[in-house]
């Protein structure tokens, strides 16, 4: 039993969300890496919810981004108990201010250490989320 718990624990790696996003830029310098900036709205946006269940919590998706990508969700859920501390929602603010001015639902960018677009996805992702992880992984194979 203690085998197959370890061997779950291995395999199943937790997707770590970075929430502040100069601390993901610092991270994604360090480490190479770039940046997965995802901007939903948990408890409203259906296709938010769909893009995070079916793309973001994918199990390939998981792997390739712990080995790829720095990731960052600027959530702006409505219910009050799901709402960030006053720090953490002006840092999402901040986000949509630069990158989501039109305040699209769910909103994918891939971008550089430096912050800089380098792709886009508006709502949910148009191809299976094995085609959209792999299409994340040339591009991220393709900056190394």
């Amino acid at each position: 039993m203690k085998l197959i718990t370890m061997f779950l624990l291995l395999t199943v790696l937790p997707i770590n969300w970075e929430s502040d996003f100069n601390n993901a830029k610092k991270i994604a310098k360090e480490k190479h890496e770039l940046i997965l900036l995802n901007f939903s709205g948990s408890d409203w946006c259906g296709p938010c919810i769909v893009t995070r269940r079916d793309y973001l919590e994918n199990q390939s998706f998981a792997d390739m981004a712990n080995e790829n990508l720095v990731l960052v969700n600027a959530d702006f859920p409505r219910k009050k108990k799901n709402i960030g501390t006053p720090e953490q929602v002006k840092r999402n603010e901040d986000l949509a201010e630069i990158y989501n001015k039109e305040g699209s639902f769910p909103l994918t960018l891939l971008l550089n250490a430096d912050g800089k677009v380098i792709k886009t996805w508006h709502g949910k992702p148009e191809m299976t989320p094995e085609e959209w992880t792999a299409e994340i992984k040339a591009i991220c194979d393709s900056k190394k």
